[in-house]
């Protein structure tokens, strides 16, 4: 049988035809009004395109799994008992938040809440371990060795600003390759990013971030004010691919280039890149800013963490040699 169109936020997914459910359209909403359908397009606008898309992979698998919409609690159980040794925990427990996220907008019971979820997810926990896995902080004495290989090529030029600026600045990959030129402006003290949307900040509010000029022999602004020049360029995205010729080119880099340059870099330098990812360079951050003592407040200031319990895992990692009880016994 033809499968029926199902949208969530305007994400167009298939399901199994079943005649109890109600249609779903941009959360819920009647859309036969002009008012009706402006107010469908702010919640969907709500919405990054980035979530929308996590939305759709999540609930399309439940739904190819077999999964109908409204699901019973029974059903979702069945899910977590049926995928508990191929996907991960975080992965798992995504997917069951974005199944709650989607009953709670059409007013459905909420079977993610039921006893058997929460007891299949507990018992997968236990039995698979849920911890987070993390990426590996690119910390500062790994970097300076890393930009200590580097020459003074277009692409190299470009890669020291990109990292010098993304660990200073504490920066998510989306948040580092979106930087415009008009973004940045020089002070007595360095330069002051213009952060003006970031995952937190879906609104465009916006935030403003002091890159300090360096006291070691690879200061972020010198670097990154030297790809400007090698750049040529004054306007439009900073960072931009550079050709096997090594030009520069006027797009601008992707999110995914990040990681590969980050791995790239740490292999030419001898280590091993394995677990670095393109979130190593905020990570690095924020675990060496803990390790030199500096303040937990001031560190949120840079990175735009909302709490002290979003940055505890960088700090516990920073602080496991400080004062270590180990070492004054042996």
């Amino acid at each position: 049988m033809k499968s029926k169109p199902h949208t969530f936020d305007n994400i167009h997914i298939s399901e199994p035809q079943n005649p109890a459910l109600k249609p779903v359209s941009s959360i819920a909403i009647n859309c036969n009004s002009g008012a009706a359908q402006k107010l469908a397009e702010l919640v969907s606008a709500s919405l990054s395109e980035n979530t929308k898309r996590a939305y759709l992979a999540d609930l399309a698998h439940f739904v190819e799994a077999g999964g109908d919409l409204p699901a019973m609690p029974e059903a979702v159980a069945l899910y977590v008992s049926t995928f508990s040794e191929t996907l991960a925990v975080s992965t798992l427990t995504r997917r069951l938040a974005t199944l709650s996220k989607i009953h709670k907008a059409n007013d459905w019971p909420n079977p993610c809440q039921s006893e058997i979820v929460r007891s299949a997810m507990k018992g997968m926990k236990r039995l698979h371990g849920g911890g987070q896995q993390q990426a590996k902080p690119l910390t500062r004495e790994t970097l300076l060795l890393v930009l200590d290989h580097m020459t003074e090529t277009s692409r190299d030029t470009r890669d020291k600003g990109l990292l010098l600026t993304g660990f200073a600045g504490g920066f998510r990959r989306s948040e580092l390759v979106g930087l415009n030129w008009s973004d940045i402006a020089e002070v007595r003290e360095g330069l002051v990013v213009h952060l003006r949307r970031s995952k937190t900040d879906q609104t465009g509010v916006g935030r403003k971030i002091g890159i300090p000029l360096g006291q070691t022999r690879h200061c972020p602004v010198k670097a990154l004010l030297a790809w400007r020049e090698m750049s040529e360029s004054n306007d439009g995205a900073i960072f931009r691919p550079v050709d096997w010729l090594d030009r520069v080119q006027p797009s601008r880099l992707s999110g995914e280039a990040v990681p590969l340059i980050i791995r790239e870099r740490m292999s030419a330098a001898g280590f091993d890149p394995t677990g670095f990812s393109g979130h190593s360079l905020r990570a690095g951050f924020a675990t060496s800013a803990a390790k030199a003592g500096v303040p937990s407040y001031k560190i949120r200031q840079q990175t735009g963490h909302k709490s002290d319990a979003m940055l505890s895992r960088y700090i516990r990692d920073g602080e496991l040699f400080e004062g270590n009880a180990a070492a004054a016994l042996l």
